[in-house]
């Protein structure tokens, strides 16, 4: 099969100025909104920096995003292996961490990011196949495939009652 490319796009507008712009560290608001480009119809995402940084608790922040991404990629190429394996998945959950270390200037740099899936699945005799599949799902993710710092999956997988 030949590479493809694909492309992604959104919006982000900031709708923190609370009337001087930037004249300020402390005179403005990191709120911004994450939306579709026109016609795509999806919800918009409240976005700020983290509460850290002057940001909004309330809103989510990139470093949030970015964790909340691999979780999701995880996700996803684990559904479709356990589906092409005969497995029936009929739980998943995930309490993803990342870990960033904030350098002396401001910068920082994400050092980790721990999934913690637990997953349920139909059949008893499946559980280990269900298991080693994660292996399988963390190589393919493209978003893990992208990121510059170790990424790891601890998952549970139980069978339901």
């Amino acid at each position: 099969m030949a590479n493809r490319t694909h492309r992604y796009e959104a919006e982000v507008t900031w709708t923190g100025n609370t009337g001087s712009g930037t004249s300020g560290y402390r005179d403005y608001a990191r709120d911004h909104d994450v939306t579709g480009v026109e016609g795509a119809g999806k919800p918009t995402i409240l976005g700020s920096a983290d509460p850290a940084f002057r940001g909004d608790p309330q809103r989510w922040n990139p470093e949030e995003l970015l964790v909340v991404s691999l979780s999701q990629c995880h996700m996803l190429w684990y559904l479709a292996l356990c589906a092409k394996a005969g497995i029936t998945v009929t739980a998943y959950s995930d309490r993803p961490d990342g870990v960033m270390s904030e350098n002396a200037e401001g910068s920082g740099v994400f050092t980790e990011v721990t999934l913690r899936p637990r997953v349920t699945v139909a059949e008893p005799s499946r559980v280990g196949d269900a298991t080693e599949l994660h292996h399988e799902a963390h190589r393919m993710c493209f978003i893990a495939n992208s990121v510059n710092f170790p990424v790891s999956a601890e998952p549970t997988v139980t069978a339901s009652a």
